[in-house]
């Protein structure tokens, strides 16, 4: 069960941080507004509009890994075993003895407190 834990939090990691450099590499709504006005930002490695369609899909892909693996951590983190039906039944059986009591002389009060006058 540890190695199965193990295999989806790498899944996971590897997912966030591909997905956070697919977000970083891909250019917002309003670039094309500013390539359209001769701004020279238009050049790019799929081209003008190419990466938009292989890079939002890649992330989405990303994005649906990394969501599915956060909810099997999350079913894995809430099994419980069968064996023990609660912690604290574990911890009685661990716990140790009571100490013996031991006979103390009863409080007496505070030195301040014996100057004080009764009502």
């Amino acid at each position: 069960m540890n190695i199965v834990i193990t295999i989806i939090l790498t899944v996971q990691l590897l997912a966030a941080v591909a997905m956070i450099g697919l977000i970083l590499v891909q250019h917002g709504k309003g670039a094309d507004m500013g390539a359209a006005f001769g701004s020279g930002g238009s050049g790019s490695l799929f081209g003008a509009s190419g990466s938009a369609n292989f890079l939002s899909r890649t992330t989405a892909v990303l994005a649906t890994v990394f969501f599915v693996s956060t909810l099997a951590l999350a079913y894995f983190g809430n099994l419980r075993p069968t064996s023990s039906g609660s912690v604290l039944e574990g911890a009685a059986v661990v716990a140790p003895a009571a100490a013996p009591a031991v006979e103390t002389a009863p409080a007496t009060p505070a030195s301040g407190a014996a100057q004080i006058p009764a009502k």
